[in-house]
């Protein structure tokens, strides 16, 4: 039986999720809303894809006009990337029609729509993670600021893409950021409330994990580079690139993780009726006295981390989302290809402030992909739009290169090899991608 698939989503990771999802035999047709020029490139003639993909300019958060093509396209299953999607309804919309979808209901997705939300949950059902607090109210603030022995890290409440979080070094640093998010509301609504959280010491890894409601199959790690600049400098981004799997998380440490942590949310999640089916992210941070603790919540696959993972993925990944979405996940592990993959973003001038977009993309073939690119390096778009037969870039993050390496060398080599080819006017990247895997 072949299936009928509608992919929610624009970005990098739903190119990714697209990749994957064209090699199932099970995969009639994709159709993809609003997708991208790299994603069309795959329903090209000569693409991966051909003849089994469509691009359909809904927005994604045109949720009645989502459902209504889901509906109007026989669909059998709706995978959702970007969170903006799930916290306006789309879980939801897609139950009440009857479609079929790989994404949690608005209710279970404020794990990432409200970090206050998210914090206090886990402190109902003992998921370790950093001591806090929540504030409206810059002078209460303060007064939690000063009385902690050490710095804090403030984070807008809502969503930020990625943006909304700022480790600070110094009180001072953390109370300008507290007013920036309050007063001048650099975030907008999403800043009306700050949660202030002491400052984990570690190292972050990623993990995510397919979900149907009260089960859970976890993913390979990742390691996400947030910062923009190379050794970890300059402000937080949505993700300047990936690697996976971790060299930090061996498979006892895995194992501690899921029990200890996506377990007891899973299972607190639907005690509080908020069951969540989909893709659960957890940002965690391995601290030398206290362990892995949780440093954030998504509702959805990582971006770059589904660039760096999906290509170790040694099976199909569509049945995986047929059953999560259906409530009916097997509790086996999933296969994994042995070796390094690493995604490097390439950004536009101006990431992570304002961005210069319109820049002519060179370097590229007319499939989006390297001219003379091997089966271990792929292209994922995140920013581009054709112009005529040009290819420009169109937003912040524009590329994710991947390459695929037996280690982490050979990886490295591969990726940045790869996009020495790749120019345009105000590209920047950061050079150590991987690096901190070394140590």
């Amino acid at each position: 039986m072949g299936y009928r698939i509608l992919l929610v989503g624009s970005g990098g990771r739903e190119h990714a999720l697209a990749w994957k999802l064209l090699q199932s035999p099970l995969c009639d047709h994709l159709i993809v809303a609003p997708g991208n020029p790299g994603i069309a490139a795959l329903g090209a003639p000569t693409g991966m894809g051909a003849g089994k993909i469509t691009l359909a300019q809904v927005g994604v958060e045109a949720i009645d006009d989502l459902v209504a093509l889901a509906r109007r396209e026989s669909v059998d299953l709706v995978v959702c990337g970007p969170e903006a999607s799930l916290m306006a309804g789309l879980g939801d919309a897609c139950v009440a029609a009857g479609v079929r979808i790989f994404g949690p209901s608005r209710a279970a997705a404020e794990i990432e729509g409200s970090k206050q939300f998210a914090k206090d949950l886990m402190k109902r059902v003992g998921v370790p993670t950093a001591a806090y607090a929540t504030f409206a109210d810059c002078a209460a603030a303060d007064a939690f600021i000063d009385a902690q022995p050490g710095n804090v890290v403030v984070k807008a409440d809502g969503l930020c893409a990625g943006k909304g979080v700022v480790v600070a070094s110094s009180h001072d640093e953390a109370k300008q950021a507290v007013r920036a998010m309050l007063v001048d509301r650099a975030f907008g609504d999403a800043g009306a409330k700050v949660v202030i959280e002491e400052r984990l010491v570690g190292r972050e890894v990623s993990m995510m994990a397919l979900c149907d409601g009260t089960r859970f199959v976890m993913l390979a790690s990742a390691e996400d580079h947030k910062a923009v600049g190379d050794g970890d400098q300059g402000p937080n981004t949505g993700g300047m690139g990936a690697y996976s799997p971790s060299p930090m998380l061996d498979q006892a440490l895995m194992e501690h993780i899921a029990r200890t942590i996506f377990a007891p949310l899973v299972a607190g999640m639907a005690d509080e009726g908020r069951p969540f089916r989909g893709l659960l992210y957890g940002g965690l941070m391995l601290t030398q006295d206290r362990g892995p603790m949780v440093i954030e919540w998504n509702c959805r696959f990582g971006d770059p981390e589904t660039q760096a993972v999906l290509p170790l993925l040694d099976e199909d990944l569509l049945p995986w989302l047929l059953d999560a979405a259906s409530g009916e996940l097997p509790l086996v592990a999933l296969k994994w290809l042995p070796g390094i993959a690493v995604c490097v973003v390439l950004a536009a001038a101006g990431y992570p402030g304002k961005v210069q977009s319109g820049d002519v993309i060179g370097g590229l073939g007319s499939d989006g992909q390297l001219a003379d690119a091997s089966q271990d390096v792929v292209v994922f778009h995140a920013g581009t739009k054709r112009d005529g037969k040009k290819l420009l870039t169109s937003g912040g993050r524009v590329l994710g290169v991947t390459a695929v390496g037996a280690d982490l060398d050979q990886a490295r080599a591969l990726v940045y090899n790869g996009i020495q080819t790749i120019a345009w006017t105000g590209i920047h990247f950061r050079k150590d991608i991987g690096l901190r895997g070394r140590t």
